[in-house]
């Protein structure tokens, strides 16, 4: 059994986005679709666009960088900015 980084997909309300992906990155995306498809039992394949929002979940929550970041700009007094102004 392959071990994927995505595990079964959670069914919540989206936002609508259209985008361009290049040919190669979405045959990469079909290709990741069928590999979990097959891994996970199910006999529904996966759509390769069902998988993109929870990748760019998986890729921010493994982001030191992002998550420190994050972290320092909650640190801001929610006050802060107007007083300064």
């Amino acid at each position: 059994m392959t071990k994927l980084k995505l595990g079964p997909l959670e069914d919540a309300k989206p936002v609508k986005l259209t985008i361009e992906l290049p040919a190669a990155v979405f045959r990469d995306l079909k290709s990741y679709a069928e590999i979990l498809s097959h891994s996970g039992g199910t006999a529904t394949p996966t759509e390769p666009t069902k998988l993109i929002a929870p990748m760019i979940e998986r890729f921010m929550a493994t982001d030191r960088a992002f998550a420190k970041a994050r972290r320092n700009t909650a640190q801001v007094s929610p006050g802060a900015a107007e007083r300064s102004g």
